[in-house]
């Protein structure tokens, strides 16, 4: 056993220790950190959600704009044999951006001047003439959110490409 001089050293040694942290706490010393990054991990979360939304909506114009192409090409040289220039373009952009939703693209096909839309224009070939551009425009629905919040209600991406046969 310590003598009583020794044991009293001891036991101020093992309460300075526990008392060092419980001081620092209470003179508000340890936690800023802490705090710091409680604050400011929502912004950045909110910041890291807008930019992948972002990010996703700039994905899927990218897609429409390339598939669209695609489609508008398929549309030039297919235009002498097509019975329905409108699905036979449907179809090739959806199989071209297989990504996109097929019901949710709006397509217009204008042909020698007409303009048609929707996926089905049968008897409409008739105005796809030899030497005449053809304009394949579409649009596509696009949601903006961070955190269930809708930063635009009206987001449509939309694409146009003019095809010309010479």
């Amino acid at each position: 056993m310590l003598p009583m001089r020794n044991r009293n050293r001891a036991i101020c040694r093992i309460a300075l220790r526990w008392a060092r942290p419980a001081r620092a706490l209470a003179t508000g010393q340890e936690g800023g950190a802490l705090v710091e990054l409680a604050m400011a991990l929502p912004i950045m979360l909110a910041l890291l959600t807008a930019i992948v939304s972002f990010g996703m909506a700039f994905s899927n114009q990218l897609t429409l704009t390339q598939g669209l192409g695609t489609s508008a090409q398929f549309l030039q040289q297919i235009r002498t044999t097509t019975t329905d220039p409108c699905a036979d373009t449907m179809n090739a952009l959806s199989q071209a951006a297989p990504t996109l939703k097929k019901t949710n693209i709006i397509l217009m096909i204008t042909m020698n001047g007409t303009t048609v839309s929707g996926s089905s224009c049968s008897g409409s070939q008739s105005n796809l003439i030899q030497g005449q551009p053809v304009t394949v425009a579409a649009t596509y629905p696009c949601s903006l959110m961070v955190y269930g919040v809708t930063l635009s209600s009206t987001c449509r991406l939309g694409a146009q490409v003019t095809e010309y046969e010479y």
